[in-house]
């Protein structure tokens, strides 16, 4: 089996940062009005910037062409040359053709294989294991793995009906914050790509893909975010294709949202769970690791895990955290693939390292854990 390398690594963050003060100049007012929410919403987050690919009130770029992008990025020649593409997002621009369809079609290359992983945030990891896996068995030689979002235009204030804001409910739960209107202040767009190979870098560092796991919960616990659908009384999920126009905007159908209850009742639990099982599996330590990159929604998170962490008897120590979500916000599937971009052009990285990565997705509860080795 062929060891795996991350050699390259880019990304295309769209127009200028948009600071907290001019999220709805951007995203506009809902019913006209300022938000009561925001401030808190914000406050819980811990984001002090993100990028739009959206301008007075129209798309500035695709999902495709931000993806795109960023695979143009990691060939210095301008020429991609790979022999498989996976592209991970939550939201394509089009339920069909694919997202790695569309994103190919962007592209100067040759007829390519492609894998378009549906999902939320782990959605580019099971693109990236799918390329992982690829190379390793020797079926590709190199692949590209992307993640991108772009959930602006879904998040204009057309597409919110206001109908809560619940600013009290906020401050008595944290929580609450992923609920419907309350997400526009937590996502943002953008797009990040990496390229891997069976050969290392001769120059400069590469990291060694050592394992992936996942795992998905969904065969005991109902959806939690969830969008292009409602959810009954009874907690199933009807999809827009059994509703009427009607009932798509008078339900906000479109917009993206969260059941704060499961969301507080496990996203934390399971994923410590979820580690104590690769600890087992794999007699990992976890003070062998140099460095830690959680994907957070949320700074509110951060907290949250290491309470968890140590009900566990478990510790991941606060200086070996990395994360850039107060820079770009939560970019949804491209966030791992950000992290891991910006920590991997830094002077932080040594020979010899060892890298955690952490991606929780609340949509039904899937998680991936990633180890890399800076070789």
């Amino acid at each position: 089996m062929q060891e795996v390398y991350i050699n390259r690594l880019a990304k295309y963050l769209p127009n200028d940062p948009i600071p907290n003060s001019d999220i709805e100049e951007v995203l506009g007012y809902i019913n006209g009005k300022p938000s009561r929410a925001k401030t808190i919403v914000l406050r819980n987050n811990g984001i002090k910037s993100r990028h739009y690919a959206f301008k007075e009130g129209k798309s500035t770029h695709s999902n495709a062409e931000l993806t795109a992008l960023a695979v143009k990025q990691l060939f210095p020649d301008g020429k991609v040359d790979t022999d498989l593409l996976t592209c991970g997002t939550t939201f394509p621009d089009q339920i069909l053709p694919s997202h790695a369809a569309m994103t190919l079609g962007l592209l100067n290359t040759h007829p390519t294989e492609i894998y378009s992983p549906s999902g939320a945030c782990c959605s580019s990891i099971q693109g990236l294991k799918h390329a992982f896996l690829s190379i390793k068995c020797g079926d590709a030689h190199n692949a590209v793995a992307t993640g991108s979002e772009k959930l602006s235009n879904m998040m204009d204030a057309p597409k919110f009906d206001g109908e809560f804001d619940g600013t009290d409910a906020i401050d008595q739960n944290g929580y609450i914050a992923f609920e419907k209107d309350f997400l526009r202040y937590m996502l943002s767009d953008g797009a990040a790509a990496a390229y891997l190979s069976d050969q290392a870098n001769t120059d400069g560092i590469s990291l060694r893909i050592d394992w992936i796991d996942m795992t998905s919960y969904s065969n005991e616990l109902e959806t939690c975010m969830y969008a292009g659908s409602d959810k009954d009384e009874h907690g199933n999920v009807v999809s827009w294709k059994d509703m009427d126009a009607r009932e798509w905007r008078a339900q906000s159908v479109f917009a993206v949202k969260q059941d704060t209850r499961l969301l507080g009742q496990f996203i934390v639990a399971k994923g410590v769970g979820f580690l104590e099982d690769i600890i087992a599996k794999r007699g990992i330590d976890l003070s062998s690791y140099q460095h830690f990159l959680p994907h957070l929604s949320s700074n509110f998170f951060r907290q949250e895990i290491h309470k968890g962490l140590a009900i566990k008897g478990l510790a991941i120590p606060d200086e070996i955290w990395f994360t850039n979500l107060e820079r770009v916000g939560n970019v949804g599937s491209a966030s791992p693939f950000l992290m891991l971009e910006e920590i991997f052009h830094s002077d932080k990285l040594k020979k010899g390292d060892k890298i955690l990565m952490m991606i929780p997705e609340s949509a039904r509860f899937i998680y991936a854990y990633i180890q890399l080795t800076v070789v």
